[in-house]
């Protein structure tokens, strides 16, 4: 910070960085299991930042998120009762199972959909007319 207290351009652009890295990490909740474990979450100061990460909830910032699953557990760490069952570790494994699942299911329903659509694509094109040349 300059004297003024005012960030440089510098600064502004490292914070951007580590808040982008570290508000990923709630994507992982193996991650929040950990922060739950050493007490983070029972942090008031903690507890107040997170709330202040939701600025990544917005379009203009939510699109530098490389696993945007991480906005839905920021949702979910508002909650003291999340924040209170993520210590569990047991809690924070169905967490990560459920994941798996949901991405193992996107990926099999984005790959039929794919294949729907060459299909679809690969029989207009057979079906189209072949232009016919003058003589």
């Amino acid at each position: 910070m300059t004297s003024r207290g005012v960030e440089t351009e510098e600064q502004q652009r490292i914070r951007f960085q580590v808040e982008l890295e570290f508000v990923q990490c709630f994507a992982n909740p193996n991650y929040l299991h950990f922060l739950a474990q050493r007490g983070y979450f029972k942090d008031p100061a903690f507890v107040n930042y997170i709330k202040y990460l939701q600025y990544w909830k917005e379009p203009a910032y939510a699109k530098y998120l490389k696993y945007p699953m991480c906005l839905h557990f920021l949702d979910l760490l508002q909650y003291e009762h999340f924040r209170k069952e993520i210590v569990n570790g047991q809690c924070a494994r169905f967490i990560d199972d459920q994941q798996i699942l949901h991405w193992q299911h996107y990926t099999r329903k984005r790959v039929r959909l794919l294949q729907s659509q060459a299909e679809k694509h690969m029989m207009a094109v057979q079906n189209e007319p072949t232009p016919q040349k003058s003589v």
